[in-house]
This record gives structure tokens, sequence and C-alpha cells, in this order.
């Protein structure tokens, strides 16, 4: 009873059907697919992409549920990759799906030669850091976002710098095989200092939770409206990027304040000079408390 034709005949208009069927045959893959990579499969899948290789090595549990769009009350401790493949399916029947666990950081020639864009919703920094350079190596434009409290996305095109350059991790100068879970934390570290330079994030999230982030003590805050929004903002790009249209995106980001409905761009160099210091200063109290 399916058919593609039928299944994306709505999608017409926003696309024309050449479009639509280069949507269908691209690759797409998406490391990640619990939080916004989820919700970004499930927006692609939806819009007619024909092929993925999807990665996650973890399975869903009850904290899950207030924001993975795969996560419900009966696939509680099943691997949140074949439940993702299984839900998209159940979209498009006609779908091809690649699955990697752990392994995908080990594979990353194998899947980048045949992937035509990344959606990386890992949120592990030392496999970000791998993907991203293996990415430049093949060509390959990778789609992100930030660990921020409003969504966000940014897109890293072959020629940027990677966002260990322009956020300076210390693992610029490193190589895989030197990487500790200590640089892991580092670079999260510094991730946190930029988001907060160049966006208000910082403005709508609770002090009391904040200062058990930054110490370790708590899990990253997360809510569905954001990890949502966040998923759709990438999936937009994953569209422009396969489709060749134009995105006034770029490697360094954009925010989207949805409590005053602006976007928020990235500061200049003494804009992001002064406050970064603040941030710095800041969070350094938060930490001694």
């Amino acid at each position: 009873m399916f058919s593609y034709q039928e299944f994306t005949t709505r999608n017409l208009g926003f696309v024309n059907a050449g479009e639509q069927q280069r949507l269908r045959e691209s690759t797409v893959f998406i490391p990640g697919v619990g939080g916004m990579g989820g919700m970004a499969l499930a927006c692609l899948a939806r819009s007619g992409v024909g092929n993925f290789i999807i990665a996650d090595f973890d399975s869903f549990e009850v904290s899950n549920l207030n924001r993975q769009i795969f996560s419900d009350i009966n696939v509680l401790g099943q691997s949140k990759v074949l439940v993702a493949k299984e839900k998209i399916l159940q979209i498009n029947p006609e779908i091809k799906v690649e699955v990697y666990d752990r392994n995908w950081v080990e594979n990353l020639d194998q899947i980048l030669k045949a992937s035509s864009v990344v959606v990386n919703g890992c949120d592990d920094s030392l496999s970000t850091v791998r993907l991203l350079r293996k990415a430049k190596e093949h060509n390959k434009t990778v789609i992100d976002a930030f660990a921020a409290s409003i969504p966000s996305v940014y897109v890293i095109r072959p020629e940027n710098p990677r966002p260990e350059e322009f956020m300076k991790f210390p693992t610029r100068k490193l190589s895989p095989d030197q990487f500790t879970p200590e640089l892991a934390k580092d670079c999260a570290y510094q991730e946190t200092i930029y988001v907060l330079t160049h966006s208000s994030t910082v403005r709508h999230i609770k002090m009391e939770f904040a200062q058990e982030m930054v110490t370790g003590k708590r899990k990253r805050i997360s809510m569905a409206p954001i990890v949502w929004a966040t998923g759709i903002l990438m999936s937009y790009e994953t569209i422009k990027v396969l489709l060749e249209q134009r995105s006034p995106v770029s490697h360094k980001g954009v925010f989207l304040n949805p409590y005053d409905l602006k976007w928020e761009k990235p500061l200049g160099c003494l804009g992001a000079w002064i406050k970064g210091n603040f941030i710095r200063w800041w969070l350094q109290r938060l930490v001694i408390g």
C-alpha cells in the first residue's frame, strides 16, 4: 500500500520533483539518535531522505522520556539505534538503514565515504573531535549544535576551521591516542565558555543547577522544546546542504532565543573578548562556590 510519491506529495512546493528525488537518493550519517539527533532523523525521514547510517550504543531510560522523540514507556531498556531504525521504517518502509553501535568511530573512513552529509547527535566531545577531523579529510559537511539552553545550530563545511580550533579545545595539537577523560571535561568547559559568551543562554537557566552542572554534580539540563527545536534547525540545514541551497549559518553558529523571539549571532572580536573574560571569572566563582 505504501507509495513514495504519495508519501512525499505534500512536500512538493517546498521542493520540486527533482529535489525530492535527490533527497531520496541521499545518505545521511547520524551518530547519536537520542535527543537532537533523533529529532533530526525523524524530520529527515519524513522529508523523504532515502538512506541513513545511524549509530548509538545507549539504551532508552526513564530520564529520556522528557525529550527524546523515539522514547516511550514500551522501549525502556532497548537499544536506541535499533528502536530508531524500527521507527523510521514505520514511516517509510523503503528507507535503507545501516546501523553501528560504539564501533562507529573506528569505522569513520568507511561511513563517511558512503555519506552525503553528517548530522552530529553525539554528545561525547572527543568522539566529536575525531568525527570532525575525519569529515574534513573526506570533504564532508557536518551539521552540529551547541550544548546550550536555547536552540542552536552550526554548519562545518570542509574548508571551515574545526570547532576544537575556534572554541580552543585542548585537543588541538594532540592525536586521538593522546585523548583522555580529563581532556573531554576540558573540551566541554571550553564549549560552555563559547556558548555563554555568544548567546543569552545564561539568562535562561537556574543558577543553583548551573553550579551543579559546572562542578560535575549534575548532568546537562535538557528539555523537549529546546531539543526538538534544535533537531528541526539541524534538519533544515541538512536539507540545504543536500540540495546545494545557500545558508547564512556558518561554522560559528547561530542561537534561537525563544524567550525574546530573536536570532543571536556570535559577537565580534572585542565584544567576545570582554564578555568571555567575564564569563571565565563567573564560571570560576561557580566552581569555587
